[in-house]
């Protein structure tokens, strides 16, 4: 289930006629801190998806591993991390720079030593180019589009965070960035021991997840993958979620560790 139909189905469940409306920002109580929201819904998934399900529960002999957050929206992820290894070692990652000043303010108000956030788009070389205004959790890279809102943003490459060092964790979940953002690094995949993808598949464009494993592959990862949005009936159904007609979660790890 993608992003869009993900927040359907959790302010379904979960929504109240009190709830503040999406894209209205609040602040909240939040795992004993005041935690910063632009969005009702994004939080709502985050603290779903992030955990309850824990899908980036991971194992580290370090009590400070080193985690690279690539796509920290509002920072649930690095509140996840940090939760579960207080000493970590973060650098987070956000393209978009109003839902970064919510970053910004909860990384304070959790009061993280040790987390680096950098207010820029990954992508596999340093230029300008045109950012999707989505305003949740589905903001990213594209051409511009008729009636739509967008930002002109800076990127950045991820290749100079990996060289020369252990990553325990990389997780990329920068709605369709990832190939490019793989592509310039997939040579220092080497130094990475837990690896998060979040594969986006567009219309009309190559499919690349073929590529994107055999990179992992040749890095030395075993992978497991699970369904985010996936089509019922494919050959009857074309639909598309945030304009997306795939989104797959790969989950990359070493062989040598059970």
């Amino acid at each position: 289930m993608g992003v869009k139909n993900r927040l359907k189905n959790i302010l379904k469940k979960g929504g109240k006629n009190n709830d503040p409306k999406r894209f209205e920002p609040l602040k909240m109580d939040f795992r004993g801190n005041t935690l910063y929201v632009h969005d009702i819904a994004s939080f709502k998934l985050g603290q779903k998806e992030l955990f309850e399900k824990e899908p980036y529960l991971f194992e580290s002999e370090k009590p400070n591993p080193l985690i690279i957050d690539c796509g920290a929206n509002l920072g649930m992820s690095v509140i996840y991390f940090k939760e579960l290894y207080p000493e970590a070692e973060i650098i987070a990652f956000e393209a978009d720079p109003y839902i970064f000043s919510f970053l910004e303010k909860n990384i304070s108000s959790f009061r993280f030593t040790k987390v680096e956030i950098i207010n820029k788009a990954l992508w596999d070389r340093e230029e300008t180019l045109f950012f999707y205004d989505e305003g949740g959790a589905g903001g990213r890279i594209e051409e511009r589009k008729d009636g739509k809102k967008y930002k002109k943003l800076e990127t950045i490459s991820l290749a100079p965070y990996l060289e020369d060092k252990e990553v325990d964790f990389l997780k990329i979940d920068i709605e369709g960035a990832e190939f490019k953002v793989l592509e310039n690094c997939r040579h220092l995949l080497k130094n990475v021991q837990h690896l998060f993808i979040e594969y986006h598949s567009f219309p009309g464009e190559e499919q690349k997840l073929h590529k994107i494993l055999d990179w992992v592959q040749q890095a030395g990862f075993r992978y497991h993958i699970k369904e985010a949005f996936t089509r019922q009936k494919p050959f009857v159904s074309r639909k598309t979620n945030v304009g997306m007609d795939l989104q797959l979660n790969i989950f990359c790890y070493r062989r040598d560790i059970n």
